[in-house]
């Protein structure tokens, strides 16, 4: 076969094709939308002094991103050191 006869035949490649990464992404946004509908009422955190209002989710939210960002910092400093 040419090139251009298997162009196009790689998994995922076609922009219709249903992948399970694709289909993981839509229940994770789905749970994520219905996560966010769920947690709006405020909550009181206290930031070492001062005391912020804010919707349930927006705390969870950053609290997640910023557990990310730790976790591919350290993980990012791990792996260059193996080498």
């Amino acid at each position: 076969m040419s090139p251009k006869d298997t162009a196009g035949t790689k998994r995922g490649e076609r922009l219709g094709a249903v992948t399970p990464g694709r289909i993981a992404i839509a229940v994770v946004a789905v749970l994520l939308l219905v996560f966010i509908f769920e947690n709006t009422r405020q909550v009181e955190i206290r930031l070492l002094i001062p005391e912020v209002t804010m919707p349930l989710y927006l705390a969870l939210l950053a609290t997640a991103l910023l557990g990310a960002l730790c976790g591919w910092y350290v993980a990012r400093r791990g792996f260059r050191r193996g080498k």
